[in-house]
């Protein structure tokens, strides 16, 4: 059975500005979503909002959402998970709090009642189902969003042209937002992988942290002004798939939620429906260079050759696997292309 239609819960009032950040909008009207609001570092359960702890369909929420680590992924480390809501930014510490704390964000983070409003889901849900047992679920990709107003728009479509997080931040469309100091701590990143680990967090750290989401209620009200009601089906389809797109074992899905159904007003006036799904090429061992071809020009033609997301595990894994999700039409083209190149 299809799952009921999307329904993103909207914030009326959104996140705030650190002194990380510089406002750049010249736009007038109320800017209360830049003031501050506390940071909290979690480590028990009982420092979280009730209303997170035990979704309820009468109470919805929206949330920001991010996770920061140690080479975030299956095999990496999950050391903060970062929730904004309209009033504070909670900082849940995995490191001290351990699976317990985790294992109490569960429900929320698999349920349709809480839209978790998130910059490219993939690798922070393969890291949270590989390392908890959790699989999430309802997010709002403010990344995969960005592409279908650009679509709507009419812009002609780019193979991997995906904007960054600290690019949307600037955009003064959704934000405008300047964040020097994200670069700055990558740049300490790339010298001390191990930088999320370190304990008790630094008021940079916490600052930080606590920038990566603060925005994102902002950006998603702006973004749900823009987006057209198929525009918003196939968000909350291709979010699905982008959710279970690394997190791919023995089980092939199986256990993961089905597919937000397309509302019925939609059915019955669009001809533009198209199924979308997750297709996933195995690689036999020692062709990943035929299909990669030479600076990777082989896989760049196939990439723009369908109209179809291509993504593969690179160093973080899993290997030998190449990810394909679209239209059912343009996924089944790509893989019978990547195959070709195999042999």
């Amino acid at each position: 059975m299809a799952s009921p239609s999307p329904s993103f819960m909207l914030p009326w009032s959104s996140s705030s500005c650190s002194l990380g950040c510089q406002i750049c909008s010249k736009g007038g009207g109320s800017e209360s979503w830049i003031e501050p609001v506390p940071i909290h570092v979690v480590t028990e359960p009982s420092q979280l909002p009730c209303p997170f702890l035990e979704p309820d369909p009468q109470h919805q929420l929206t949330i920001g959402f991010d996770c920061e680590g140690v080479d975030l992924a299956r095999h990496g480390r999950l050391c903060i998970m970062q929730l904004a809501f309209e009033d504070a930014v909670y900082l849940i510490d995995a490191v001290e709090g351990g699976d317990s704390l985790m294992q109490a964000c569960k429900p929320a983070l698999e349920s349709a009642y809480v839209t978790k409003v998130v910059h490219d889901c993939k690798r922070d849900s393969e890291a949270l189902y590989f390392q908890y047992g959790i699989k999430l679920h309802n997010v709002f990709d403010t990344q995969i969003a960005y592409s279908l107003i650009k679509e709507q728009q009419g812009k002609k479509w780019i193979p991997d042209d995906y904007i960054s997080f600290v690019g949307l931040l600037a955009n003064e469309c959704f934000c405008g937002v300047i964040y020097d100091e994200k670069e700055e701590v990558r740049s300490l990143m790339r010298k001390d992988p191990d930088f999320w680990m370190k304990r008790p967090l630094t008021e940079r750290m916490k600052r930080v942290a606590a920038d990566d989401v603060r925005f994102l209620l902002h950006i998603c009200h702006k973004m749900v002004e823009k987006l057209e009601e198929l525009s918003l089906w196939q968000l909350a389809v291709r979010g699905s798939l982008y959710c279970r797109c690394f997190c791919v074992d023995d089980n092939g899905f199986k256990d993961w939620p089905v597919l937000p159904h397309p509302p019925k007003k939609l059915v019955a006036e669009s001809a533009q429906l198209q199924e979308e799904v997750l297709a996933v090429v195995d690689v036999p061992p020692g062709k990943m260079g035929c299909v990669i071809g030479k600076k990777g020009a082989s896989i760049l033609s196939i990439k723009e050759a369908c109209r179809a997301s291509i993504f593969m595990g690179g160093a973080k894994g899993p290997p030998n696997k190449i990810f394909v999700i679209g239209a059912l039409k343009e996924v089944r083209k790509a893989e019978a292309i990547l195959r070709g190149r195999m042999f």
